[in-house]
């Protein structure tokens, strides 16, 4: 009897506990700042977007099939859109198409760097409502390949400048506009900025990029829109998965074809998934969006430790963003066989893309999946791939001035760091810097996040001349 009574006592105290750190988990308290009204001529901005939008910077990774007058017409328009940057900043067209501004500021001890890409994927122009490359403005949206990924960035970073240029502002240290044309391709650009960067002993105090943006509904229990600084992306690699066989007439098949042996490794692989991780990045995420959460949530964030195994339950069963933040994710996206249907293949052949947790490695990740497989009849092989990126600082000034630039733009938005899920340019500047932020310059609707890279990008006005707001708040903090 008095073991029961002690255990109860027990549990009891242990929910209170659970309960009292919920209660006590809320939102920290933010100083109150007076917002400034940033004035600029917007319309100029779209303007100079829609421009940007019409040159046909498509990159590709066979370069038969690019069109390298566009990506140089794109760069000889940029002084008559942009004269004062062109007037006040020193420009290097480095290799790889890459350009670099420098813009002197007071002091040369802590440059800033903002950067963006000026190429894009390619299109199916069947499937547009409207020309991808025509900028179309029509109702307020500008429709466009480019127009979020990521000229409007490339647009706002260059016309905030510009506006302040005017003004006769001067920023207190240097102010790098690194950009690069051939981001979506993984090609050399940025990463030979960065070797400029080594080579002349220049060393970031901050580096703002693609990533993140201001998002609703995109945190269990939160409904505020939330503004996501990555401070890390995942890494990526690409892997083959080959089964081989004698071939034959599908008339007389043996037990296990290729395609049924591969078939049989992928859902292994599948229902197997990679172990989940609560890193760096997410657990400042967790511990900024869960204090917004409904109380429910809050028990479970406010004690991870705990419920850590609910939240990856919960990850495992739906997928989707939140389980791409917990662990190394598996995404089967290639098959081959045979050319014909009455033909057993004497090889077929998969492909996954898989996104690395910062905890795994290329190294560990291709061991995990051949583990997993544990069929001699199946090669493994990764074909390509880049290890997570070096997690920067937030507890800094440099991530204090992204994260103030934000919320003075987006008044109302909870600014939380994050982990990118995808790839970018930034990752380069991890040998330089820990302080390599990745935020995307725009308020998003789920709607228009699913025209990044698919048919019918487009953009708000407002939107555009939103990012051009954030980059003149975020210079002016430089």
């Amino acid at each position: 009897m008095y073991v029961i009574l002690g255990v109860l006592a027990a549990l009891i105290i242990f929910v209170a506990v659970l309960v009292v750190r919920a209660l006590n988990f809320n939102p920290k308290v933010m100083p109150t700042r007076q917002i400034q009204e940033e004035i600029f001529d917007g319309d100029k901005a779209v303007e100079n977007l829609r421009e940007l939008v019409r040159f046909k910077t498509v990159s590709y990774r066979n370069k038969s099939l690019e069109d390298e007058t566009e990506f140089q017409k794109l760069i000889t328009r940029l002084p008559y859109l942009y004269p004062n940057v062109f007037g006040a900043c020193e420009c290097n067209e480095l290799p790889d198409r890459a350009l670099l501004f420098k813009w002197s500021g007071k002091s040369h001890s802590e440059p800033c760097v903002m950067m963006a890409h000026y190429d894009v994927v390619p299109v199916n122009e069947e499937a547009w409502d409207k020309p991808p490359f025509d900028a179309v403005l029509e109702d307020g949206i500008i429709w466009g390949r480019g127009t979020l990924d990521t000229k409007v960035t490339m647009n706002g970073i260059l016309s905030a400048a510009e506006k302040l240029i005017e003004d006769g502002f001067v920023p207190e240290n240097d102010i790098y506009f690194a950009f690069s044309g051939g981001e979506e391709i993984n090609g050399r650009g940025a990463a030979n900025i960065v070797d400029f960067f080594e080579k002349n002993g220049i060393t970031p105090a901050l580096v703002v990029d693609e990533g993140g943006a201001v998002l609703e509904n995109v945190f269990p229990g939160v409904t505020a829109p939330c503004g996501l600084i990555g401070i890390a992306e995942k890494g990526m690699m690409d892997v083959e998965y080959r089964a081989k066989s004698g071939g034959g007439h599908a008339s007389a098949p043996k037990p296990h074809t290729p395609i049924g042996i591969l078939s049989a490794a992928c859902c292994r692989i599948e229902n197997n998934p990679f172990k989940y991780h609560i890193t760096k990045p997410v657990a400042a995420m967790f511990d900024t969006l869960g204090r917004h959460s409904s109380f429910l949530y809050k028990i479970i964030f406010a004690n991870i430790g705990v419920f850590g195994f609910v939240l990856d339950l919960i990850c495992k069963a739906k997928g989707g963003e939140l389980n791409a933040l917990m662990r190394t994710t598996v995404a089967f996206t290639q098959m081959t066989g045979s050319s014909a249907s009455n033909v057993i293949p004497p090889e077929a052949t998969m492909v996954s893309n898989i996104r690395l947790n910062p905890e795994d490695s290329m190294d560990s990740a291709l061991e995990y999946i051949k583990k997993t497989v544990a069929d001699p009849n199946v090669e493994v092989t990764c074909l390509h791939g880049m290890n997570p990126s070096r997690v920067s600082e937030i507890d800094c000034d440099a991530y204090n001035k992204v994260a103030d630039a934000v919320a003075d733009t987006w008044t109302g938005t909870i600014v939380s760091p994050y982990l990118m899920v995808q790839c970018s340019d930034s990752r380069h500047y991890g040998r330089i810097s820990d302080k390599v932020y990745r935020f995307s310059a725009m308020a998003l609707t789920s709607e228009e996040r699913a025209t990044i890279h698919g048919n019918n990008e487009r953009i708000r006005v407002d939107a555009v001349k939103k990012a051009v707001e954030f980059y003149i708040r975020l210079m002016r903090k430089c």
